[in-house]
């Protein structure tokens, strides 16, 4: 579009719909009409658009103003000026700015259709008469650099160089820990060959977390280190879709976001937004830190969904594992602040949570410790990670709920669902029982789902490359789409249809030598 072009465009938008709102122009995308989702904010500036190839750069401000017929006129500055954020949420949001113009890049090149809403803005931003874009545009891109500049090639290759530098100081502090073990070292060997048994497998996942544009990875949900999620995204934006939050696990040591992305990519083909949030691992953090830092990642994303296309109505919180764990301590915390702090100050509430989805998880963790001890998780690490064998009742969900001063905040809990597998070795089924005691005894609302003969992978890694039925993922969508028979419909559809990532004997072998 040339620039005589768009001064047209803005010559002919009416006067009652810009004055005093604002309009942002952003990199790859074209200038729409204010009903198909233009942005506008209060104000009375919008962003200049500095015409390169067939999308906008934006460089300066542009003020429009009304004259006295009618006809608009603008004044073109060229500092920068903040439009529609306040100064805080722009700071917050700061570390996603080179990712949003990245994937807008890569949408205008591919050719994407731009998706457009007018569902509520990003939390923070000023309200009034206006209209946002939801979806990848406000969070990130989710793909490589493909049309960036050399400047941001240089960036990522400099963070992958920090991460890398921070992934081998911490290891080795974590060997410090371990010191020459059997058992761990056995482990590790184990897990070497597990993962060369599935590496077919998760090659073909990790290709797609790469490079499936319905992915924007690695963004930024508080201060932290590590306070990242990576977002899923269905492509269209017809109606307001079921948020599920994920917890991944890995022992508290080697836990990280991208381990979702197998349940993610299922979920988000049956028109589900997903959000998988990392959190600190030890020794980088100890349980407090961890938890702390689910408790953030998941208001952060509850405070945004709606901008994204959300239902605030149909929020899952879900972990595996240790991010079962971590989840169900995050959401009886907060339970529990609801009833001892004043509402005003809590980003998020336990009601807001639809129903909470716990797979494979330890909830008792004095009955873990020496469980742990004997596979080699050694006591004195684990010891050190739950902050003091004093914390191991703190920490334990199990416990928690049947604390005298819990009783309160138990109303106040959603509907909890605990899945496990019978042959779970890593953390016995019995863990779920358990806790599925505790939780009735108080008059909490819980289900168990046990799957026979299932270990602690089978359900998470196994089956899902196996193709075909999954039988977590057909239970999980039955929680999700409960009362939407259309979707139910087309999960029946889908069910018979995964597609094989691995072949079955490689699978045989992985499920023999699996460390879990």
């Amino acid at each position: 579009m040339a620039k005589r072009d768009l001064e047209e465009v803005v010559e002919m938008l009416p006067a009652e719909e810009i004055q005093n709102d604002t309009m942002m122009l952003r990199s790859g995308w074209g200038l729409e009409a204010p009903s198909a989702g233009l942005l506008r904010h209060g104000g009375s500036r919008m962003t200049s658009a500095k015409v390169q190839g067939d999308g906008f750069v934006c460089v300066g401000s542009v003020k429009l103003r009304s004259t006295a017929s009618g006809a608009m006129k603008t004044d073109v500055g060229l500092q920068q000026e903040a439009v529609g954020v306040g100064a805080e949420d722009r700071d917050r949001e700061d570390g996603n700015h080179r990712k949003v113009l990245r994937f807008q890049s890569e949408v205008a090149a591919r050719g994407v259709p731009r998706l457009s809403s007018q569902r509520t803005p990003l939390a923070g931003a000023e309200h009034g008469r206006r209209r946002t874009f939801s979806g990848p545009s406000q969070f990130g891109g989710g793909g490589p650099l493909r049309q960036g500049s050399f400047k941001e090639f240089t960036q990522d290759v400099q963070a992958a160089a920090a991460e890398t530098y921070l992934i081998t100081r911490l290891a080795l502090t974590l060997l410090k820990f371990l010191g020459v073990g059997t058992r761990w070292i056995s482990k590790f060997i184990r897990l070497s060959l597990y993962a060369m048994f599935l590496m077919i497998g998760f090659i073909q996942v990790g290709y797609s977390y790469y490079y499936d544009p319905r992915i924007h990875r690695s963004l930024i949900y508080g201060e932290k280190p590590r306070n990242r999620f990576d977002l899923y995204l269905p492509p269209d934006t017809d109606k307001l879709k079921p948020v599920f939050i994920f917890i991944t696990g890995g022992a508290w040591v080697i836990g990280y976001k991208a381990w979702g992305t197998l349940l993610a990519q299922q979920l988000v083909d049956c028109d589900i937004i997903v959000a998988c949030i990392d959190y600190r691992n030890f020794p980088q953090g100890g349980i407090s830190d961890m938890i702390s830092d689910v408790e953030t990642g998941i208001g952060y994303v509850i405070q945004k969904l709606e901008s994204y296309g959300g239902d605030p109505n149909m929020v899952y919180l879900a972990g595996q594992s240790a991010g079962a764990h971590l989840a169900t301590c995050a959401l009886l915390k907060q339970a529990e602040k609801e009833i001892t702090q004043d509402p005003a100050d809590l980003v998020w509430r336990s009601s807001q949570i639809k129903e909470c989805m716990a797979i494979s998880g330890g909830y008792n963790l004095t009955k873990l410790v020496d469980h742990f001890h004997k596979r080699g998780l050694y006591k004195s690490i684990f010891l050190s990670m739950v902050e003091g064998e004093k914390s191991l009742a703190t920490y334990s969900p199990e416990l928690m709920v049947l604390a005298p001063s819990f009783r309160k905040a138990v109303p106040l809990l959603p509907p909890i669902t605990l899945y496990h597998g019978t042959a779970d070795y890593s953390i016995p089924h019995d863990s779920s029982v358990a806790f599925a005691v505790a939780l009735r005894l108080v008059g909490a609302r819980v289900n168990t789902v046990f799957y026979p003969n299932k270990t602690h992978t089978d359900l998470f890694l196994q089956d899902p490359m196996r193709g075909g039925k999954d039988e977590l993922l057909a239970d999980i969508l039955a929680v999700v789409h409960a009362n939407d028979e259309e979707a139910k419909a087309e999960d029946v559809k889908r069910a018979y249809c995964r597609r094989r990532l691995v072949p079955e004997f490689l699978l045989q072998l992985a499920r023999l030598v699996s460390p879990f």
